[in-house]
């Protein structure tokens, strides 16, 4: 080992070493104290790597004398204390990575993912349950409704509040001690057109050249389907002689069988086979958006700005059945796959409008 060679500075030598990867060499710094009646020896830095100079040692020296600062020794096992402390918290990144372990087949996890990365995990994702505050809640609440719609935030909130319960019945940490304020949603909305607005839409469908765009908005006004289950859609998911169509995991429920009316099996008979999937994407794969092509027949036709082409379009057959007068609610509710019958009670003052008018027949008949 090279000797130490004194400064200027009490205490204060310096050894010689070779700079790496570099021609000449390096001074590294030494502090030499008395201790508890014992002399000590520290490096305190190296002159190139570090910036070091005899000056800065001096006060490094004195520093270490006074019990004010660490040496290197002291900081590596003070940073390797805090990083095995740090793997030991029970995050909220941490929860959410052992509820997805142990929820593997849960439906609908490419949503939650999705929600949690983009309004979850940044905001709140090295942080345990315990040092979230109720105004750090409503804050993240109010800075998601000035960019994302109620039910963005609501599924957000809801999903947060799910991973901490988790962690909270496996002991993994406590349940959030307040309440959590979820936004009210209005999922009652319910988009119809008139026949004028229809007619111009089925015009419009007629005329454009996109493979799929159009006969998917049609197959969502024959028969109710979501967006999705059109996309997961299968040509052996169609049952043309028992008339029947296989709907797969319907937002998260089993799977459910509808009828194939005879609009819908006229559409799908003349519909060109090109992949596994009734409408696939690109390459014959399970497609993932169609929205820039029914926007364009929506725009075509001159559509409400507000209206959803494929999920308005559900709407618009759900309205179409309850205001016929020969659809019950829990048939509609089975034809939309539903699981929740309120969600078909929207529909519900179209059926009262027509039994109105057949009662207004009876009131005509009987008053003469």
């Amino acid at each position: 080992m090279p000797a130490r060679i004194k400064t200027l500075y009490p205490g204060i030598y310096f050894r010689t070493k070779p700079r790496k990867g570099r021609h000449g060499i390096e001074r590294v710094y030494y502090a030499v104290y008395k201790l508890n009646g014992k002399t000590v020896e520290k490096k305190v830095g190296c002159q190139y790597r570090d910036g070091m100079t005899p000056a800065r040692a001096a006060r490094i020296r004195g520093q270490l004398i006074e019990g004010k600062r660490l040496t290197r020794k002291e900081i590596r096992e003070k940073i390797e204390a805090e990083k095995q402390a740090m793997d030991e918290r029970w995050t909220i990144d941490r929860l959410w990575n052992e509820y997805k372990d142990r929820n593997p087949h849960l439906k609908g996890w490419k949503t939650y993912i999705c929600q949690y990365d983009l309004h979850i995990k940044s905001t709140f994702g090295d942080k345990e349950p315990s040092d979230i505050l109720p105004l750090d809640i409503d804050r993240h609440r109010l800075r998601l409704l000035s960019k994302r719609s109620p039910q963005t935030v609501s599924h957000v909130l809801k999903l947060l509040k799910r991973v901490v319960k988790f962690g909270a019945e496996n002991g993994f940490c406590s349940n959030f001690p307040f309440i959590i304020k979820i936004p009210i949603v209005d999922n009652k909305k319910t988009e119809n057109l008139t026949d004028k607005q229809l007619k111009r839409l089925l015009e419009a469908i007629e005329i454009d050249n996109h493979p799929h765009a159009g006969p998917m908005m049609k197959m969502a006004l024959y028969t109710g389907m979501r967006r999705g289950e059109m996309f997961r859609l299968k040509w052996q998911d169609i049952d043309f002689e028992h008339g029947s169509v296989h709907i797969r995991d319907p937002k998260g429920r089993p799977d459910q069988v509808i009828p194939l009316n005879q609009p819908a099996r006229a559409l799908l008979e003349s519909h060109p086979r090109t992949s596994k999937f009734v409408f696939p994407g690109r390459g014959g794969r399970q497609r993932r958006t169609i929205a820039k092509h029914v926007n364009k027949i929506k725009e075509a036709a001159t559509l409400p700005k507000g209206f959803r082409p494929l999920h308005g379009l559900r709407h618009v057959f759900a309205s179409l059945m309850a205001s016929s007068g020969k659809v019950d609610m829990y048939t509609l509710q089975k034809l939309l796959t539903l699981k929740d019958p309120a969600m078909t009670q929207r529909y519900a003052h179209l059926k009262d409008e027509t039994l109105k008018r057949a009662a207004d027949v009876a009131g005509d008949i009987f008053g003469k």
